[in-house]
């Protein structure tokens, strides 16, 4: 039972260190990256959709997107979409194709960004504290039912400790990698 359940807590943990990758990936680093636009939806025909769905986005050179939409009629949602994002690029449109220059970061903006990624870093973190104190609780109430032994409940809390420990040095360095980035010019 408990073999399982390990089984179940390293999956939880490895979906937080998924989405965290995920949502760093949108820090900007003062190159053009694709990631940038995740997340922003454009009104298509009444129907949210993702901006790599409604046209083809590339990256001409490090400090360029370009996004050509598939259809034509669609240009000024997409536009209004980044405008209206938390992306802080404002496209340029040429009727056919809309280009994001992306301005480097300046050594403030830079500092505010890392801060921005430390915040978010912790609060992983203490997701992963979360799923500790929850699958402790777990164990503390099989003991308390006499289901396992206080031997048991010991192993398991060791071993729910290891994972939570490597969960969260994961954490960390995935933070630190993108800091590098980030400060890179």
């Amino acid at each position: 039972m408990l073999k399982e359940t390990i089984e179940e807590v390293k999956e939880k943990l490895k979906k937080i260190v998924a989405d965290f990758s995920i949502e760093t990936a949108k820090f900007r680093t003062g190159r053009a990256t694709v990631s940038i636009l995740d997340g922003i939806n454009v009104d298509y025909y009444g129907t949210p959709t993702p901006i790599n769905q409604t046209a083809t986005v590339s990256i001409p050179d490090a400090n360029l997107i370009q996004i050509q939409p598939w259809d034509p009629a669609i240009i000024n949602e997409i536009e209004k979409a980044i405008r209206n994002s938390s992306v802080e690029i404002n496209p340029v449109s040429d009727g056919k194709v809309i280009r994001l220059p992306v301005p480097p970061l300046d050594e403030q903006r830079r500092l505010e960004i890392i801060k921005t990624l430390k915040k978010y870093t912790e609060e992983r973190k203490t997701v992963a504290r979360n799923v500790r104190r929850e699958y402790r609780d777990f164990a503390k109430q099989l003991k308390d039912d006499k289901d396992i032994s206080e031997d048991e409940e010991k192993r398991f809390n060791d071993d729910l400790q290891k994972l939570i420990d490597a969960n969260i040095k994961t954490l960390d360095e995935v933070e630190k990698e993108k800091e590098k980035h980030i400060l890179e010019d």
